[in-house]
């Protein structure tokens, strides 16, 4: 960030200090603390179930503050990460990351919030800890391929509330709706405010597609875009804006949901997630205006590896509800560009070179500006089911794979799994292949791809086993059928899933 951009953040411990969030120091922290009258610390956490934990501190002295900043606490890890670690010997330490700081927007007692990575009995990196998977990944791909992978999210969420006879909305059409159609806009306004205090860096919001009533109760869709950054800030950001969301949602009587599906026949909620890749700062997606051959290697390696990453991106038997044709999700492997039926998409680049700014305002004068960097290639699958470290490793894992087989083949694959029309319309015969159906499905495909993500050590084997172990527990083969067929069946699924990641 520039001194300007220091200046306009939301976030009052990057305002205070004014530097950047990855300069933080533990002097930083506990001079602003000092200076702010902060009584109380939060070290959060995800665990295994995607949900943020939180450990409170009140500081009763400038000794225990110094203490818990540099040698944090312990934590029981076989709570909190059943699959990996067994009770027997699972004692965690939880260490504060200084560069995710920000004062919780929520809690009357001044408090300063900070995610926290964990640490085993021998003070070594937690080899489970979803976010030194991440950190693993993006070590890997800067050396194997020269250039950092950065990605950014789209949060999807309904909300739920009493419904308004007024301007009611219409079934299936709430996609960029305005009020008075759209009644929760405001509300979505207000997280989004809350997100970027917390440290999110919000692109924009948007109504969403899902708009329905049922039994009283009005359902809106929404959606939060988040720009592109390095991707254990990207994760990072997700993690907390789901919290944020939730909580503003329990302020105000509104229920919100992040599940992939909450009713057959209505749109449900994923979560997309952008990449690109830079080389000394230059976006390397883009090459004399198209899509360059490294953007095509890249996708070529989720191509390849699309059925496992289901494993970290769709979570529970319900993700699988929402894979399915015409509603607004993807089901083949397959990428396109500006093509919303396809697996992975290729968004508009502003690469055309006009000056579309003095065409819709005619003072202005004709410009040429590089937009280059904002090129992405986007993933439709994940939903928040996912844990979102495990997913951010595995994309990244993707496109390193892609970027280091033979050039030849990748650009073979990109080619040949590359569709230009709505595959869920069309009448030809595409052959393509399909996403897993289920959990135990998708635990299969990371089983026979597990070397792939292993590699450079980015997903440890006991990660793996256990990811593999927990979606084969959910024992869904048919469920979907089953649960089409039976809608008390589905209710209970949707229910026992709706407050999911």
């Amino acid at each position: 960030m520039t001194d300007k951009n220091l200046e306009m953040t939301p976030n009052k411990v990057v305002s205070f200090l004014h530097k950047k969030q990855e300069d933080f120091t533990r002097d930083d922290i506990i001079g602003f603390i000092r200076s702010n009258g902060i009584r109380m610390v939060n070290f959060m956490y995800p665990a295994e179930d995607g949900r943020v934990k939180t450990l409170n501190f009140i500081i009763n002295s400038l000794e225990y503050l110094e203490t818990i900043l540099s040698q944090g606490e312990r934590v029981d890890g076989s709570s909190l990460f059943p699959s990996f670690v067994e009770a027997g010997s699972s004692d965690l330490y939880v260490i504060p990351r200084f560069r995710t700081a920000f004062v919780d927007p929520f809690n009357e007692i001044p408090t300063l919030s900070m995610l926290c990575s964990f640490f085993d009995k021998d003070g070594e990196v937690f080899e489970c800890d979803p976010y030194n998977a991440v950190l693993a990944a993006a070590g890997s791909f800067r050396a194997r391929t020269g250039m950092t992978f950065e990605a950014m999210g789209e949060l999807e969420y309904y909300v739920i509330a009493e419904e308004e006879a007024l301007f009611p909305g219409i079934d299936q059409r709430g996609y960029h709706e305005s009020e008075p159609f759209a009644k929760l806009n405001g509300f979505r306004a207000e997280c989004m405010d809350y997100v970027a205090k917390v440290g999110g860096l919000i692109k924009y919001g948007h109504s969403e597609v899902g708009n329905f009533t049922r039994d009283g109760k009005t359902y809106e869709q929404n959606e939060i875009e988040f720009l592109p950054c390095p991707i254990e800030t990207a994760a990072d950001q997700i993690l907390l804006a789901k919290w944020v969301i939730r909580n503003l949602g329990a302020r105000y009587g509104l229920d919100v949901t992040f599940a992939p599906k909450i009713i057959v026949g209505e749109a449900g909620s994923g979560m997309h997630i952008h990449m690109r890749m830079l080389e000394d700062g230059k976006n390397m997606m883009v090459s004399d205006g198209k899509l360059s051959d490294i953007a095509l290697r890249a996708i070529a390696g989720m191509m390849e590896l699309a059925p496992a990453i289901t494993a970290f991106g769709n979570k529970n038997p319900t993700s699988y509800f929402r894979l399915v044709p015409h509603q607004e999700a993807p089901t083949n492997i397959c990428w396109g560009d500006c093509n919303r039926s396809a697996l992975v998409r290729v968004p508009l680049g502003w690469t055309n070179g006009k000056s579309m700014c003095s065409a819709a305002n005619p003072l202005e004068k004709p410009s040429r500006i590089d937009a280059t960097a904002k090129q992405t290639v986007e993933m439709r699958s994940p939903d928040s089911s996912a844990d979102i470290y495990q997913l951010m490793a595995g994309l990244c894992v993707a496109c390193r794979y892609g970027l280091t087989m033979d050039e030849d083949k990748a650009l073979g694959i990109a080619r040949d799994k590359y569709v230009g029309l709505d595959i869920h319309k069309s009448s030809e015969d595409l052959r393509l292949d399909a996403l897993p159906s289920c959990c135990e499905e998708s635990a299969d495909c990371l089983e026979k791809a597990r070397s792939v993500f292993e590699a450079d050590g980015v997903f440890p084997p006991r990660m793996i086993d256990g990811i593999v172990k927990s979606l084969r527990a959910f024992h869904d083969r048919g469920l979907l059928a089953e649960a089409l067929s039976d809608k008390d069946r589905l209710r209970v699924l949707v229910n026992r899933y709706f407050y999911c990641g």
